[in-house]
């Protein structure tokens, strides 16, 4: 690749090496330089420009990027689409990340041109969650360093996979001594059902006893009998030796101690041992509280099925102090509400929420309410509520007014969330505003889409998404057909207070103008995005072009 500053007669299709804003008209990084573009710079008085050109053997970085996420991704991982060489890998379900770091060491090594970053191994991550983004650093590498990786693939080929969370029979043992509170035990199974339900085990089975040798093994055989997969005590008092109650009481119920202590604190006190083949955890008391502890880190990976012996638990000391520390940015003082303290073993990642805008009048139909047009026997509304569903989106709303009640019965969906615009005759801005306040707390962009676009596909709202970047600069996401913008458009949470102000009959088109630089063109490979039905006229020449009877 050549990497220069050119001069505009030589610069044709060259790549555009930083943004440029002047006043009608603004030029991204990257940019492809077409005729156009370089009148548009001579008329503004530029001569030279830094580009980027691409030799024979360069590969552009949206393919090598896309290319090379293929190759890394193992089982339960999804791949975004590349974008300005970033191509971001997702989990497809709840379950705990899993590499060699060493091999991760190994693939950032091969050249500084290609990086790639993960959370932590043995990270608990969410559906949906992104886990790993790989960039190439220049607008395109060599060819030869992708073939320099493939060669070697087996060394990165499924280097990241997600061992995802199994469905086990889990029981609960508790002893109490003289004088413990019920109340006591209560907690500790409701923390406990509570984690549990975060690693999505839905049940737990429950015994309690006195604190003493044989009652606590009578209850552990028990468990084994009625085909425990994991059996959690908790003991009244903790253990502080291999010879302790709960320890003893396992190897009279004929099983054996694996390990006894970690470098995990708070969790410092746990036990692992095993019966018959099942594991067996000695839980330590702060695990009666939800808060993150040591125990949550084992619990994980024996209800993902990965092996865990007394050498896995010694490496954990690793990022093991978990106590309040001045610079944990959520001390666990302040998680006061069982369901505000869910356990956070992983950083916060981008949650998209998408609105439908279904409340306008259709004034330019006549008197047919436009979104109740059947396409293809099915409304008009409820194609377009079908799409953003099965989208990427984390969460969906329609915003409601004319004829709500209609409406809410033709898209009627268990996870869609509808509200009503009592002030729908004010215009489309009403229904932004009112999609802006009704807007989950912890999302951080709404895609607001319309309600009579129904040739949008799924592919069309995942591509907003994946270009959706506001750290490095992509805050707004517009789709583009030849150039021509189009519907939904992906906003950042940054904008919701002067969206907040619109009013009239228009979106929120004025602010794009505003951040110029903050906006991203994703460009489309249909017309969908710019199809809208306002007119018989539009449906008639709609069914006609796309052979739909009804």
């Amino acid at each position: 690749m050549k990497f220069s500053e050119y001069h505009l007669d030589d610069a044709l299709g060259a790549i555009l090496a930083h943004s440029l804003r002047l006043p009608d008209k603004s030029l991204k990084k990257g940019t492809i330089l077409t005729d156009s573009d370089l009148l548009f710079l001579k008329e503004y008085g530029y001569e030279k420009i830094v580009c980027a050109k691409l030799e024979e053997d360069d590969l552009n970085e949206d393919v090598a990027a896309a290319e090379l996420a293929t190759l890394i991704a193992g089982s339960n991982l999804i791949k975004g689409n590349a974008f300005t060489g970033r191509c971001n890998l997702f989990s497809e379900t709840p379950g705990l990340v899993v590499y060699n770091p060493l091999y991760l060491d190994r693939f950032n090594s091969i050249n500084e041109s290609i990086t790639l970053g993960t959370v932590a191994p043995f990270q608990n991550v969410s559906k949906g969650q992104m886990i790993a983004t790989l960039k190439i650093i220049p607008f395109a590498i060599p060819s030869k360093l992708l073939r320099k990786i493939k060669a070697n693939k087996e060394d990165f080929e499924n280097l990241l996979h997600v061992a995802p969370y199994l469905e086990k029979n889990v029981t609960l043992i508790q002893s109490r001594l003289p004088g413990t509170k019920e109340t006591v035990l209560n907690s500790t199974l409701e923390a406990t059902s509570f984690r549990l339900q975060n690693l999505g085990i839905s049940g737990i089975n429950e015994a309690r006893c006195n604190h003493d040798q044989s009652s606590l093994s009578e209850l552990i055989i028990q468990a084994v009998k009625e085909q425990a997969e994991l059996i959690l005590i908790s003991g009244a008092s903790a253990v502080v030796d291999r010879r302790d109650v709960v320890p003893a009481a396992i190897e009279q119920a004929g099983g054996e101690i694996r390990h006894f202590g970690m470098p995990v604190d708070p969790g410092n006190l746990l036990l692992l041992a095993s019966v018959n083949g099942i594991d067996v955890i000695g839980i330590p008391g702060c695990a009666r509280s939800p808060k993150l502890n040591g125990f949550d880190w084992v619990l994980q990976r024996l209800l993902a099925n990965m092996p865990l012996e007394s050498a896995d638990i010694m490496r954990m000391g690793s990022g093991g102090l978990l106590k309040d520390i001045i610079t944990r940015p959520l001390p666990r003082a302040k998680a006061s509400q069982p369901d505000q303290s869910v356990i956070r073993t992983n950083p916060d990642f981008e949650k998209i929420h998408a609105v439908i805008l279904a409340g306008g009048q259709s004034k330019r139909m006549g008197t047919t309410n436009k979104l109740l047009v059947p396409i293809n026997g099915k409304p008009m509304v409820a194609i377009t509520a079908e799409t953003i569903i099965a989208s990427k989106a984390n969460s969906v709303a329609a915003v409601t007014g004319f004829e709500h009640q209609k409406i809410q019965e033709a898209i009627k969906n268990s996870n869609i969330e509808f509200i009503h615009n009592k002030n729908f005759q004010n215009g489309i801005s009403s229904s932004v505003v009112t999609a802006i306040k009704s807007a989950p707390e912890d999302c951080s962009a709404i895609l607001i889409g319309l309600g009579d676009m129904p040739k949008i596909t799924v592919s069309h709202i995942n591509m907003l998404i994946d270009a959706y970047n506001p750290l490095e600069g992509r805050a707004i996401c517009v789709p583009t057909w030849k150039g021509k913008r189009g519907n939904p458009v992906l906003w950042a949470r940054r904008f919701f207070p002067e969206m907040l102000q619109l009013k009239g009959d228009f979106g929120a088109k004025e602010l794009m103008g505003k951040y110029a630089e903050l906006v991203v063109e994703v460009e489309m490979n249909d017309n969908g995005i710019v199809i809208d039905i306002d007119t018989p006229e539009a449906l008639e020449a709609f069914r006609n072009k796309n052979h739909r009877s009804e």
